[in-house]
């Protein structure tokens, strides 16, 4: 393979203004991130009156310490929930990532109890609906910590409620698949959210904190008049002892993790798995904090990808694939730890002869079983007549379908501009990707602002012409409007808060991130779990 030969220069202006337009990007994501751990933090007191760990303590004791966690999603929900960024709070009320849990990887799911009592936001739906498909693709066990006061009926809107039945749908599914689902209630599991304990393969409870009920006791009272306390009607020990929800009770909040971590070991999930041996390899010969100057804050100005691979892959070499023809479109074959990973991406838009290359390329990665990853970096597919008689329809639409048939490990990385049909042929969210990652830079839409606002010019002020006047102050502001408009959308702090990726990324983290869902990927491929026509049954 060919070692890449970089021409970055780290002290031209250039570099040092993407770099710190990158920093303070990355600063503004650590910054949100940042704000809901202090917001549940806040709540140290009253947990410590009760007994309890904060809920990053708790999965801080339940993951192998000194092992990778990939936390998915961090602004979820972020600015959805106010319209001042300056106060939202993104993450969606949960937390969620895949960590090992003694030594089996698995999907874990964490109510945020210190943030309105673990009330289920929407965007903290999606995100658990999305935790549940990546567990049930990669085959992972999903371990789940609750603590939610359940809907907030004081924001309630009927399609959480509908759609949130998928939730539990998902944890039957996961049962059934042979994915053990194991369950630590460190609070309330309470109305809908009790199927959340419910629909477990193991259920850990914790004396005199748990509650598990179809009806805590003011909706009991207002539906029936019974008057019952919440330890009578759904408490740990009534559980465990008289209705058999519970398989095991715990003393406190560190002895159900000491338990859950003890179930989880007694599985032996690993038993007759491969060992995923580690490949010799080198580093890159290239610094990975050079990633924070290689990508312009603009994208309209060309950048060269290559400088990008040559950071991330072994030793910075990469075999490139038909490097004379279509040649904006890059592809090639790179190594991350010594595994082999197919590459995709974009020196500029894709163009009848980039997008048959990669169509074949796409093809020859599924003949050998190669994981392929798109990184996005295009305003989209060429336009004019020249390509519309070349063919850039239908090219374009073989790209497409290359891209949604294949049957290898997709992992999407948006690292400039996501464009048009472009995001489609390079493997955007709604192609289902097994990953999706963004940088801070990244931006994503259907065009460039200026495109739109240009393109809305001339249809309106045709339409004047038509009615005999033009109102150039009135176009000038059409056009401000929706740049505004498509500028606010396109970012990462938009398109993440509506879970539109799996989260933002430090560059300076892709080689290890890849390295962690490419083993994901590889596990998934060699397990074959013991599933069944139904899930696993309450006694």
């Amino acid at each position: 393979m060919a070692t890449i030969e970089s021409s970055l220069s780290v002290v031209n202006d250039a570099y040092k203004a993407n770099r710190e337009g990158m920093q303070a990007l990355l600063g503004r994501v650590r910054q949100y991130e940042e704000r809901t751990r202090q917001k549940s933090a806040a709540s140290r007191e009253r947990f410590d009156k009760r007994g309890q760990m904060l809920p990053r303590e708790r999965l801080a004791l339940l993951l192998d310490p000194g092992t990778p966690f990939l936390e998915l999603s961090t602004l979820a929900g972020l600015g959805l929930d106010n319209a001042d960024l300056e106060k939202s709070v993104p993450g969606g009320g949960v937390i969620a990532g895949i960590g090992f849990v003694s030594g089996i990887r698995c999907m874990v799911m964490a109510s945020d109890s210190g943030i309105d009592a673990g009330a289920l936001q929407p965007m903290g739906l999606d995100k658990i609906l999305r935790a549940q498909e990546l567990a049930l693709e990669n085959k992972l066990p999903y371990v789940q910590l609750v603590e939610s006061a359940g809907a907030n009926l004081m924001a309630y809107r009927v399609e959480d409620f509908i759609r949130g039945g998928n939730t539990f749908r998902n944890l039957a599914r996961l049962s059934a698949a042979g994915l053990p689902v194991v369950t630590v209630t460190h609070g309330s599991s309470t109305a809908g959210g009790a199927y959340q304990t419910g629909l477990s393969d193991y259920i850990i409870l914790v004396r005199g904190r748990s509650r598990a009920f179809l009806a805590g006791p003011p909706l009991l009272k207002a539906a029936t008049g019974e008057i019952a306390t919440e330890e009578e009607l759904g408490g740990a020990e009534m559980h465990a002892s008289i209705s058999g929800l519970g398989d095991y009770l715990a003393e406190d909040d560190r002895d159900a993790l000491r338990i859950a971590r003890e179930v989880m070991s007694q599985i032996d999930w690993n038993q007759g798995q491969p060992a995923d041996a580690s490949r010799h390899f080198k580093p890159p010969r290239y610094d990975d904090e050079e990633l924070l100057g290689i990508m312009p804050m603009d994208h309209k100005r060309p950048v060269n990808m290559k400088e990008v691979l040559a950071r991330i892959a072994d030793d910075s070499e990469f075999l490139e694939f038909g490097e004379n023809y279509g040649g904006a479109t890059v592809c090639g074959h790179i190594k991350i730890e010594g595994w082999p990973l197919g590459v995709i991406t974009n020196n500029g838009p894709i163009d009848p002869a980039g997008a048959t290359k990669a169509t074949h390329f796409i093809q020859a990665c599924c003949q050998s079983k190669t994981p392929i990853l798109y990184l996005n970096n295009t305003t989209g597919f060429m336009v004019g007549k020249a390509y519309e008689e070349g063919g850039i329809i239908k090219h374009g639409s073989k790209m497409i379908q290359a891209v949604t048939n294949a049957t290898v490990p997709q992992i999407t990385l948006y690292c400039g501009a996501s464009f048009g049909a472009g995001n489609y042929g390079m493997c955007g969210r709604g192609f289902h990707p097994r990953f999706c990652f963004s940088w801070p830079n990244a931006k994503t839409a259907v065009m460039g602002g200026e495109q739109a606002a240009e393109t809305m010019a001339i249809v309106t002020e045709a339409a004047m012409r038509r009615k005999g006047e033009v109102d150039q102050a009135r176009i000038d502001a059409l056009k401000q409007s929706i740049i505004d408009r498509f500028d606010r959308q396109m970012s990462v702090f938009t398109t993440s808060a509506q879970l539109l990726d799996d989260g933002v990324i430090d560059p300076r983290d892709t080689r290890s991130v890849l390295a962690n869902v490419l083993a994901i990927c590889r596990e998934a491929a060699a397990r074959q779990p013991q599933s069944m026509q139904f899930s696993v049954a309450r006694p």
